[in-house]
């Protein structure tokens, strides 16, 4: 859905003759203008789930969805009448799963226990664990579909607190979820937390890209980063992780120790100063930092 529609035709364009060989997932929850690109707020009414599905499978030029995950908050009365709505889409055919795209263990919690929910797409990376999500995950056997596993482009080593970015760059909009940045420029706390743990990221000749994905990895074998790209090279990066695999159990402590990160009774394991409540009881928002630009070391606006 991002790009009001946009990645979706590019997706149909660049998979044609493979669909096969991939796994598609997209998102619904907010209507938009595809000719103006802007969204026009939430609907989760059976009927609106329904046409934006039909609009994603045409877009994507598809008759089936491999994972279709909400996007947007709702109510415990709203979520029980979306999953049943998911539920007649995977018995129709028109999806093979389903997810919800939350920061909050409570809400993934109401679809878990479907029949068909498959995952939860959720923030985590070197600065943020999500212990409590996948504690989730370990209870339901969900997959965990990391977004931001790069800290939208900050553990690429890019930038420093004197890179800026304009009012009109996500990454400058004063955005709640950016909470990497403030004032258009990278928080220092989080320049100083990378470069602490810069060379165990570096470690057996990874890039600082391919470290990060190796920690995510590493976090649990449910895990799944859906890394950001803009360029081919990047696209050879992010896949050159593969080759190196999740990092030692001896260098996740090690980074735990490097960042004083301590465990939490729900799972989490926050370092000094965090506030364990702060990606609590969201959803992600219409323009998230899951996006592949959004993530990406050479960033870029939401909307993938």
């Amino acid at each position: 859905m991002y790009g009001a529609g946009h990645s979706e035709r590019v997706l149909a364009q660049a998979l044609k003759g493979q669909r096969g060989r991939v796994v598609i997932a997209t998102k619904f929850g907010f209507r938009f203008d595809e000719a103006k690109k802007v969204a026009e707020g939430s609907d989760v009414s059976p009927a609106y789930i329904h046409q934006a599905c039909e609009a994603s499978l045409r877009r994507l030029n598809t008759d089936y969805i491999d994972l279709y995950q909400l996007h947007c908050g709702a109510s415990p009365a709203e979520a029980e009448a979306i999953t049943d709505t998911l539920e007649q889409l995977q018995a129709e055919g028109r999806i093979r799963a389903y997810a919800w795209s939350t920061d909050d263990p409570e809400s993934a919690r109401l679809f878990a226990g479907k029949p068909h929910c498959a995952a939860v797409q959720h923030e985590m990376n070197v600065f943020v664990d999500a212990g409590a999500m996948l504690a989730l995950c370990d209870e339901y056997n969900l997959a965990s579909v990391v977004r931001t596993p790069l800290a939208m482009g900050c553990l690429s080593g890019k930038y420093d607190t004197e890179t800026t970015f304009a009012a009109d760059d996500f990454r400058g909009s004063g955005h709640e979820w950016a909470r990497y940045f403030k004032d258009g420029r990278l928080r220092r706390e989080y320049v100083e937390k990378l470069d602490a743990v810069r060379e165990v990221l570096r470690s057996n000749g990874r890039t600082l890209v391919q470290g990060a994905l190796a920690w995510v990895w590493a976090r649990s074998g449910r895990t799944i980063p859906i890394p950001g790209f803009k360029t081919v090279a990047q696209v050879e990066e992010n896949c050159g992780a593969m080759r190196f695999g999740p990092l030692t159990p001896e260098q996740m402590q090690e980074i735990d120790l490097l960042l004083g990160r301590t465990a939490q009774a729900d799972g989490d394991r926050l370092c000094e100063g965090d506030d364990p409540g702060r990606r609590r009881g969201h959803a992600a928002p219409p323009n998230d930092p899951g996006t592949p630009e959004a993530d990406a070391p050479g960033g870029g606006p939401p909307g993938d």
